[in-house]
């Protein structure tokens, strides 16, 4: 049995399937039906928002043997092969990997050879920001006049290391992050048609901690669905996180804005002996101050639930604290996270900024 793992089992396989790019998706689509094609698309955006599964649904849109049409019919033989990844007319490159003038240069050398059996041939260079200046400097001249039957497609996490000259010469599309909301809709959706059971609270966690990242949401979601046993809860996706439970993030950020340093240490050696990935202390501190700081700000507005069977006692904490206090500890702690790499260890970097904040708080 071979076995697929999420990512590429749910990869969106036409653009009416990409979630959270509607404006880069109408543009793209837009563009085949008007049969404005453009010569070479830049895709830019953190990892996992769909800078490749574009970059293939471009190739097949353009290749498809109905025609040049943003609705590829993915029965035709070129359809497929890019669906597999053995399509000789769409070439993959790895930048990161062919740094190298030469290697660039040899490359382009075979831009001239018509296609085997496409109507394009596609160029997609992965991580093209990792090629050298002298690299550059290769595909410049042929991004710019490239042969008719020649198409680029540059993806990169970093668009800033990229030469202007050659941003200029591509259709730049900037991918969003994806919101929490579109990724937990997907990852729900995906629990269901695979039959597994699961623990909404669990899957919250996984989308706040996949960062805007769909491929880092599913390959939480996997790690969670191998730890539980295709059932997924709190408890084992809080331990397989490295992160305290709400119950003990809203205790420490309490003790903390009481200024009871005694009852705050006594729970961080506490939690320490389960297991903990120590800048996550910081992070659900963190998003407990930043609710905190909302309800005082937004008492009759504000509405949304952070842990249940605690709300009126957040209120009480909101009101007996200055909005600079509750502003203060979330600086220091932002800064206490950033600076938790150069502390002798990280357990002893938390217990400092969580220190230095009641130190602070008490002035």
């Amino acid at each position: 049995m071979n076995y697929q793992i999420l990512a590429r089992k749910w990869r969106p396989q036409s653009f009416k399937e990409i979630i959270g790019q509607k404006y880069i998706v109408k543009a793209i689509s837009n563009g085949f039906s008007l049969k404005k094609i453009h010569h070479a698309w830049l895709l830019s955006g953190t990892r996992g928002v769909g800078k490749t599964t574009i970059a293939r649904l471009i190739a097949k849109s353009l290749n498809c043997k109905i025609g040049i049409t943003p609705f590829p019919c993915r029965k035709c033989t070129i359809c497929q092969e890019i669906e597999k990844g053995i399509c000789l007319d769409f070439i993959e490159i790895d930048a990161a990997s062919r740094t190298k003038v030469e290697e660039i240069r040899e490359i382009l050398d075979n831009i001239y050879y018509s296609p085997s059996k496409s109507r394009f041939k596609i160029y997609l260079i992965d991580e093209v920001h990792m090629l050298s200046r002298h690299s550059f400097n290769a595909l410049l001249k042929t991004l710019e006049e490239p042969p008719e039957h020649i198409k680029f497609i540059l993806a990169t996490t970093n668009v800033e290391k990229i030469p202007k000259t050659i941003i200029s010469r591509c259709l730049h599309f900037k991918l969003n992050i994806l919101s929490e909301e579109d990724i937990f809709n997907f990852i729900k959706y995906i629990l269901e048609k695979e039959n597994y059971n699961f623990d909404e609270e669990a899957l919250k966690i996984i989308t706040y901690y996949a960062n805007g990242s769909m491929r880092d949401a599913l390959n939480l979601l996997e790690h969670a669905i191998h730890l539980s046993k295709n059932n997924i809860n709190l408890k084992n996706t809080t331990e397989m996180l490295g992160i305290p439970n709400k119950k003990n993030a809203f205790l420490l950020t309490k003790f903390l804005l009481e200024k009871d340093s005694k009852k705050m240490m006594c729970l961080l050696n506490k939690i320490s002996k389960i297991g903990l990935e120590w800048k996550n202390v910081l992070i659900e501190m963190l998003r407990f101050l930043h609710h905190i700081a909302m309800v005082k700000s937004y008492p009759k507005t504000w509405n949304q639930i952070f842990i249940k069977n605690s709300e009126n006692e957040i209120k009480k904490i909101a009101e007996n604290n200055s909005k600079y206090n509750i502003q203060l500890c979330y600086k220091i702690l932002l800064n206490g996270r950033k600076e938790l790499f150069f502390s002798p260890n990280h357990k002893i970097g938390v217990e400092m900024t969580l220190l230095r904040a009641i130190t602070e708080i008490k002035k």
